[in-house]
């Protein structure tokens, strides 16, 4: 058993970029699908879906990669562990790279960027930074 699910999917998708695989597999959760949804959005990933297998659901996330075979996501970092939060209000939300990557914040309105959650003007917790 894992005690970060976050950290876990994370690595996962890191391990694939490196090993070159298109699909992943791994346990679902709310938090997982919608992180999925915004790397998805941001065009980090080509698709992603849930599947059932019995009484547990599979969340299954196709890589997306450049023409050379390189993987889009380049760094993909957790930020907020179970041991150590990370909260920022919306205007101490800094870009990542310049604007270049994003940062996933878990607000109140759900999982966003940090450039939607300074538009909206909220803060929350920062999960992880992707570029």
């Amino acid at each position: 058993m894992y005690t970060d699910p976050i950290a876990d999917m994370l690595t996962r998708i890191r391990n694939a970029g490196i090993a070159g695989h298109s699909i992943i597999e791994m346990p679902c959760s709310k938090q997982k699908v919608e992180l999925a949804r915004v790397l998805k959005e941001e065009g980090y990933i080509l698709d992603y879906k849930v599947r059932e297998e019995g009484r547990f659901k599979i969340l299954t996330i196709e890589v997306k990669y450049e023409s050379e075979g390189r993987p889009i996501i380049r760094k993909i970092q957790r930020a907020s562990k179970p041991g150590l939060r990370v909260y920022k209000k919306s205007k101490n939300l800094e870009k990542v790279l310049g604007g270049l990557g994003v940062a996933i914040v878990s607000t109140s309105k759900g999982l966003l960027t940090d450039r939607k959650a300074r538009k909206e003007n909220v803060g929350g917790e920062v999960l992880c930074y992707v570029y």
